[in-house]
């Protein structure tokens, strides 16, 4: 299997559009199961250069047991991935041949579940941020072409910087997570 490389796109319009085909789809297979169906990461911020990966988060009433997300997202085709290290998500990726989607399954209302939502809604209300942020990840994606968790950890400092400023203007402007997108 030929080694993944990391690259940084410019924004496509096709992204908003290809979560909302998805999220239709995952809504009419959860049902009331998933609380929320949210567009997040990258690929949720108009404007901003990013991996091709449409990132969803499915919010739900609890992480376990399991089966009442597991078994509708596999009917769909979507891979269960229980060896991810994260412990306040279950992680889910897309059906063989399918283009790059990762689906995060999170407790409604914990920060894990939170946190993305206020970083989208930052950086959308934000613009001057992206191009930065852009550039910090093009710059990191040729540092780290075939390394995603090199990648990944060198974008952390900017990350809890961005997050500092985004609960200040949360602290600010009362922010609160806006409908579901789905």
């Amino acid at each position: 299997m030929p080694q993944r490389v990391i690259t940084i796109e410019p924004y496509d319009p096709s992204w908003p559009r290809r979560f909302g085909e998805l999220g239709r789809q995952l809504r009419a297979a959860l049902g009331e199961t998933a609380l929320r169906i949210d567009h997040i990461g990258s690929t949720s911020v108009p404007g901003l250069a990013a991996k091709p990966v449409v990132d969803i988060q499915i919010s739900v009433a609890a992480l376990d047991p399991v089966d009442p997300f597991r078994l509708p997202l596999e009917g769909l085709g979507y891979i269960y991935r229980p060896d991810n290290q994260e412990r306040t998500k279950r992680y889910f990726r897309e059906p063989a041949g399918e283009p790059r989607t990762h689906i995060h399954v999170r407790k409604l209302g914990s920060f894990s579940q939170q946190f993305p939502l206020l970083f989208r809604d930052y950086l959308r209300a934000h613009p001057a941020e992206l191009a930065p942020y852009a550039s910090l990840k093009r710059r990191l994606a040729a540092e780290h072409p075939y390394d995603g968790g090199a990648y990944t950890e060198a974008k952390l400092p900017w990350f809890w910087q961005t997050i500092r400023r985004a609960d200040e203007w949360a602290q600010r402007t009362g922010w609160e997570c806006g409908p579901s997108d789905t």
